[in-house]
């Protein structure tokens, strides 16, 4: 996937449902390759289930989905996993100061605006 095609807003169901289409599976014949229940994946899809943010489930997922491991897809699924859930992702957690920089991200978020040092700041955590 292309930078210009990464998922904007969308959530887990609906990505996970692009990418199986997009590789030629119908629900059933997805579920019958990988030995997953149709009823579930379905309501994953659907967003009506929340994904489990388990990393071995999650890469099960990934892989049969041929998201190619450490691409800005594969982060862009777990991303959306996390997110479905309301979970930041270990990966961002275990950066070190990454907890001071999330009242930055926190305010962005609710639209309020920051001041240029503290903008800064937060570009540079974003580019380590």
């Amino acid at each position: 996937m292309a930078k210009s095609q990464a998922p904007s807003v969308q959530s887990f169901g609906e990505f996970f449902r692009q990418k199986r289409i997009s590789l030629g599976y119908t629900l059933r014949s997805f579920c019958e390759r990988y030995s997953y229940d149709p009823g579930n994946i379905s309501r994953l899809e659907r967003n009506i289930l929340s994904p489990s943010i388990d990393r071995q489930k999650l890469e099960g997922y990934a892989l049969a989905l041929k998201i190619p491991r450490d691409s800005e897809e594969w982060t862009a699924f777990f991303d959306l996993a996390h997110a479905a859930k309301g979970r930041i992702p270990t990966d961002i957690l275990q950066q070190p100061n990454s907890i001071k920089y999330l009242p930055l991200l926190f305010r962005t978020a609710r639209g309020q605006r920051l001041s240029k040092k503290k903008l800064q700041e937060l570009v540079n955590l974003l580019n380590k």
